[in-house]
């Protein structure tokens, strides 16, 4: 099923078919020298850590039997896509994690690999590559225990082939965390009108509100890949004190938490009525006794 599934992914990419949208790309471009700036345009993105890393951070420890002191992410393998400058890569490689970060953008490898530059331990656990998720599909298969994709499927050019291309590099129960915007008329509103247009806190023109995609939408998208969605978080940005925090309503910005099935999870039907036989089996030897 895996040479299946890596002949299928080769024809895929063997097109000039990409998950890269080469617009996106080009609105960034002029950006990725300004990463680092914390009161810059990517002020929102480096308070957003506040909460999104507790955020990867606890659902992993809960799902861990691990615990390291001072490094409670030691050993886990983290792909962070569409890492940027670096700002989410570094916090989590700080937790003990291995983080493989890549971008499309050469540029903003480039500022990504010249900031963890400074700090040698930061500099041994981040490796940065300048590629395509699709080119880590080829090299990686189910090499990941954890993808990160932050503020990212809202620029891609095909939603459905990225999921399933992170599917193909997460190994089977590894975790898929997303944070995005939803597609509703508040999200125009707040996400586009006043952020970008009004107070500045995005550079006009990063969102497309087109692309936005809806929970629901992204849940079904996750489910058909192979995935069983456990969370989804709204969130809020204030951007007068410049902060983030969790709230009930996913009608702006969420975040979702996913696993990737394991192989008794994908089973063929014939596999679950033989389970269900077995299940039965044990369930009448129970009542025997």
């Amino acid at each position: 099923q895996l040479s299946l599934s890596r002949l299928t992914m080769k024809r895929l990419f063997s097109t000039s078919h990409s998950s890269v949208d080469s617009k996106e790309m080009k609105k960034f471009q002029l950006l990725a020298h300004k990463w680092w700036d914390e009161e810059g345009e990517y002020s929102a993105l480096h308070s957003m850590n506040d909460i999104r890393v507790p955020f990867i951070r606890d659902t992993l420890l809960n799902m861990s039997s691990n615990y390291h002191l001072g490094n409670p992410l030691s050993g886990v393998k983290i792909l962070d896509v569409g890492c940027g400058g670096g700002l989410l890569s570094e916090p989590l490689a700080r937790l003990g994690a291995s983080v493989t970060g890549i971008d499309p953008l050469e540029d903003n490898i480039r500022t990504a690999d010249q900031h963890k530059s400074f700090d040698p331990v930061l500099d041994k656990r981040i490796q940065y590559k300048s590629c395509s998720l699709e080119e880590i599909v080829e090299e990686s298969m189910e090499t990941f225990d954890v993808i990160v994709a932050s503020e990212v499927v809202e620029h891609v050019a095909d939603l459905e082939m990225f999921i399933n291309c992170c599917s193909q590099v997460l190994k089977p129960e590894g975790s898929l965390f997303i944070t995005t915007i939803n597609k509703t008329q508040l999200s125009y509103v707040l996400g586009i009108v006043v952020a970008e247009k009004i107070i500045g806190v995005v550079p006009e023109g990063t969102h497309e509100w087109e692309k936005f995609v809806p929970p629901e939408e992204l849940e079904r998208l996750l489910e058909s890949n192979g995935f069983s969605v456990k969370t989804v978080n709204g969130m809020l940005y204030n951007p007068f004190s410049g902060s983030w925090s969790w709230m009930e309503s996913t009608s702006i910005n969420y975040a979702v938490h996913a696993v990737k099935l394991g192989a008794e999870g994908q089973s063929s039907q014939t596999d679950d009525l033989s389970e269900m036989e077995s299940e039965q089996r044990s369930a009448t030897a129970g009542t025997a006794v």
